[in-house]
């Protein structure tokens, strides 16, 4: 999995939580979300096309 990927997934579990745990700050609930998906969309089409 490449660096950039792993970096957009930390990131995204960051927001993730900090969403959740502060209230106020529901907006990085969905950008966490958002950075997660595709983070693992990103992964399965690299997987996918390296094996083809």
């Amino acid at each position: 999995m490449p660096a950039l990927l792993i970096i957009a997934i930390i990131v995204g579990l960051v927001l993730l939580f900090s969403g959740i745990f502060v209230g106020a700050l529901k907006i990085l609930l969905w950008v966490g979300i958002v950075l997660i998906l595709l983070a693992v969309i990103g992964w399965l089409l690299r997987t996918i096309r390296g094996r083809a």
